[in-house]
């Protein structure tokens, strides 16, 4: 993060305007271009939804790129609103502020949102911006269910919007040229792929007492349509992606990251073949997590295997890697992260059967994302860098994990169908939508 936000500094709009996707990109369905081409030197007016964390290091990069304007913040904790929008004052902005979103996308000039809310909150907004004639950059994973996916991709397909989803890794340089290098066959067959995440993060902490909700923060408004339940510290800011009402757990957090970078790697479009897992609080049971702080998936194909694991409260890994991917050839391994992509050869008669190799990330690839989506805006191009058909198949990957593993079973879903082959697995489909929320049915 230091590196890139060095390169903002330094980097000027020309050269911010001019990084854009190197020539390999991920096939996906196409689209009919809807509107006229907007002009170069139109300015986007942005609004953002959810102003913590990774939604304000987007809205920050956005504001980095030329003729891009904040129009409006939401946020449901005023303490962080109001933070937020003095920030954006001292660059001569001054954004309307909201704390129910469906008021800000009633802007009529507003062009596009930001949905950086806590991953139950992903779909309504996504569905309602779409609705209301938005175009959506949308934080990952695209939603906290598997049918939650679905809808999302319905309505920007219904209302012809251009949507983006926030897995930046496929606008980086090196992990075009590690694909471009698996994509050459040197590696030879490649027969398993390997994908390990450990952080800390993922044990939490003992849980923190139930407390009176902190001055300035919609509690109701937060939980949105998840069932009702009294205010902890440890389900909120920071935490809440370790509990299944609102997230998945490292599995859903890095895994649609890591997996997306599998998936591209392989070249696959479509479920696995059949999915099992295991998983548990193992690591710190005393914590309060409800996802698993220690996870193995495995994900089965015709002929080659994608193997997940992760341990929550720890930071060290294969290859002297905390996370990353192995793709694992007859003629050698290629391990790859954020910071380099290398080659471990294979050896026969004592020689390297292929060229050790090291490449480097230049760690421009969240503002190349970034570009890539206004530009996609500005010339009404469905193909964004990820687009939510994309976004939406390593979510799926992600939650197929997680129920395998609640579910204790081996499971085949049927894409087509909507459906696994279990009736138990079936519950896990799609959240029941309360207080007054509707699932949208389009």
């Amino acid at each position: 993060m230091r590196t890139r936000r060095n390169f903002i500094k330094t980097v000027g709009s020309a050269a911010i305007a001019s990084c854009l996707l190197p020539e390999t990109s991920f096939s996906q369905p196409k689209f009919t271009n809807i509107g006229k081409k907007n002009s170069p030197n139109e300015t986007i007016r942005v609004g953002l939804i959810g102003c913590r964390n990774m939604g304000w290091s987007d809205l920050s990069d956005f504001l980095v790129l030329p003729n891009t304007e904040c129009a409006a913040l939401c946020d449901i904790d005023s303490n962080v609103l109001n933070n937020r929008a003095a920030e954006i004052a001292k660059q001569g902005q001054k954004p309307q502020l909201f704390g129910d979103y469906r008021k800000m996308l009633e802007i009529k000039d507003l062009d596009v949102v930001i949905i950086g809310t806590p991953d139950h909150w992903h779909c309504l907004q996504l569905v309602d911006a779409c609705s209301a004639g938005k175009d959506v950059y949308v934080e990952k994973p695209i939603a906290n269910s598997i049918a939650e996916c679905d809808a999302m991709v319905k309505a920007a397909r219904k209302y012809n919007r251009i949507v983006s989803v926030g897995q930046q890794q496929r606008s980086g340089n090196h992990w075009h040229e590690m694909i471009r290098y698996i994509n050459s066959g040197k590696l030879g067959k490649i027969a398993r792929v390997d994908i390990w995440a450990n952080f800390n993060y993922g044990a939490l902490a003992p849980s923190a007492p139930i407390s009176d909700v902190p001055e300035g923060v919609d509690y109701d408004m937060w939980m949105g349509p998840t069932p009702k339940r009294p205010f902890c510290q440890s389900h909120f800011h920071g935490s809440w992606r370790m509990f299944w009402n609102y997230g998945g757990g490292l599995m859903t957090d890095w895994g649609v990251h890591l997996i997306d970078m599998a998936l591209w790697g392989m070249n696959i479009t479509k479920m696995p073949n059949y999915v099992t897992a295991v998983g548990g609080r193992f690591a710190y049971p005393q914590n309060c997590p409800e996802t698993f702080d220690t996870q193995s998936v495995l994900y089965q194909f015709d002929d080659f295997l994608i193997q997940w694991n992760h341990t929550g409260g720890t930071e060290t890994g294969p290859y002297g890697r905390n996370y990353g991917l192995a793709f694992k050839g007859t003629n050698g391994t290629l391990i790859a992260d954020r910071d380099n992509w290398e080659i471990i050869p294979e050896r026969s008669n004592n020689t390297d059967k292929i060229e050790r190799i090291s490449v480097k990330a230049d760690y421009k690839d969240h503002l190349n994302h970034l570009a890539n989506f206004l530009e996609c805006v500005r010339n009404r191009n469905q193909q964004t860098a990820c687009t939510l058909e994309n976004g939406s198949l390593c979510a799926k990957y992600a939650h197929l994990g997680n129920i395998a593993a609640r579910t204790k079973l081996t499971l085949t879903y049927d894409d087509t169908k909507k459906r696994f082959d279990n009736k138990h697995a079936n519950k896990f489909l799609k959240p029941r939508y309360q207080n007054n929320w509707k699932f949208p049915e389009l």
